[in-house]
């Protein structure tokens, strides 16, 4: 396969410009795609240009990750109904650190023949000037033609209408193109379908600032934005919450269980789009999941080679373990040992609230027995209860070991990080008390 035929079967091309699969086949060459600095972490909606670079990576090419420095500062209309509030430049710049971290976990900058590159659009922006920036570039393209793209119409057409900032900024992406190609021999844009009208704004304006005679020549291609099969947006969670790369703002189990929760056609569409997997152990994956779809073998695919390939082997293991202890139904003592004071964490986070208790660390340092502890926790109603649950129903479990003996004692020795213990009570309820 050409590295278009790749993308094509995996469904990531959507618009493409004549020339560009033969241009690649043939050629080496620098790519970019662009990533605006408006929050301190990417999240899953970031994946796919993400996923294009690497693709583009692993066939031999150079990936150029712009973040966006400039055009963060003004706000990309494109998909948006109404016009983004300014960030200030001291969060911007915190905003950009963030991001060239979790791009530099994704991709490759160390290799030697086609390292990655970050480069900010704010580099070459800061010093020019207003004026500047008209003769360079505002008297290549038309107004008519800017009110063509449908980023620009939609919005002009709306209630909201458009401030000149955001008008603008096809102009100002379009120059990153043009300055990408001039210093470090970029000729291949690519994005989300949204972005078309901004890429070949780039396409025409160095077409223009090069003139006619010249041999530039510069090549795009768009990929479909994602959608869930219910046709709603993909990335974010039911209550409207952003999936972020973040492991802080979204932990590694709560990331593999948005990819575990998928529908059935969209694990199937989301293991070609988001994971590195070769083609023919897809296929052989997802046949293989028609045969017993209780085994979940595609669902089970997909968030491992995700959250992986975010949070690493670490945080795959992690969030594994975290869904057996959420779904389990009995914990063993083995497992417990094996949690990391972040995951015992990520338990409380992710826990309901009626799973939770509270304990001060005095009352446990002076040690008490399991009776008066599971009275304390109010698992126990009275001393003859948690007897009965203790001993006769042998129903209790501390840390993962089941106790039959109502006079067990229990102090902060028992608690993993001086923080954390774990009841069970028979199979279903499970309860985590914090010591405090």
């Amino acid at each position: 396969m050409t590295l278009i035929q790749e993308l094509k079967w995996r469904g990531l091309v959507q618009d493409i410009m004549p020339g560009t699969e033969d241009y690649l086949e043939k050629n080496k060459i620098g790519a970019y795609v662009g990533f605006d600095p408006t929050a301190d972490s990417l999240h899953i909606g970031n994946l796919v240009p993400m996923t294009l670079l690497k693709h583009l990576q692993n066939y031999g090419h150079k990936p150029f990750a712009l973040v966006g420095g400039a055009t963060g500062m003004i706000g990309d209309p494109s998909g948006k109904s109404a016009e983004r509030n300014f960030l200030d430049e001291t969060t911007l710049r915190h905003n950009q650190a963030c991001v060239h971290a979790q791009l530099r976990s994704y991709l490759d900058f160390e290799t030697a023949v086609n390292p990655a590159e970050m480069v900010n659009n704010y580099d070459w922006f800061k010093e020019m000037g207003f004026l500047e920036f008209l003769r360079k570039v505002g008297k290549y393209i038309t107004i008519n033609y800017m009110k063509s793209k449908d980023s620009v119409k939609n919005r002009i057409e709306s209630e909201q209408g458009i401030s000149y900032t955001e008008f603008t900024y096809q102009l100002v992406q379009g120059y990153d193109f043009y300055w990408l190609y001039k210093n470090k021999g970029v000729t291949l844009q690519m994005g989300g379908a949204d972005q078309w009208g901004n890429i070949t704004t780039g396409t025409e304006l160095t077409r223009k600032i090069e003139g006619e005679n010249s041999d530039a020549k510069l090549y795009a291609f768009t990929a479909p934005l994602v959608t869930r099969e219910d046709g709603t947006k993909f990335g974010k969670t039911a209550d409207g919450k952003n999936i972020w790369l973040d492991a802080k703002r979204t932990s590694p189990f709560q990331f593999y269980q948005y990819w575990l929760n998928v529908s059935d056609a969209d694990a199937e569409k989301y293991i070609k789009i988001f994971t590195f997997l070769p083609t023919a152990e897809i296929q052989t994956i997802i046949d293989e999941g028609e045969i017993d779809k209780s085994k979940r073998l595609v669902h089970k695919a997909l968030a491992s080679e995700v959250t992986r390939l975010i949070h690493g082997e670490n945080g795959l293991q992690s969030a594994i373990n975290m869904t057996a202890f959420m779904f389990n139904p009995q914990i063993g003592a083995e497992m417990l040992a094996g949690f990391s004071e972040e995951e015992w964490e990520s338990v409380i986070e992710n826990a309901a609230e009626n799973d939770l208790r509270k304990l001060s660390a005095e009352t446990l340092s002076a040690g008490m027995t399991l009776t008066d502890f599971l009275i304390e926790i109010k698992v126990a109603t009275s001393r003859g209860n948690a007897r009965q649950i203790i001993e006769t129903d042998k129903a209790v479990s501390v840390n993962g070991v089941k106790i039959t003996d109502n006079a067990f004692s229990l102090s902060m020795e028992n608690a993993f990080y001086g923080k954390y213990l774990f009841i069970q009570k028979g199979k279903k309820n499970k309860l985590i008390v914090r010591i405090n």
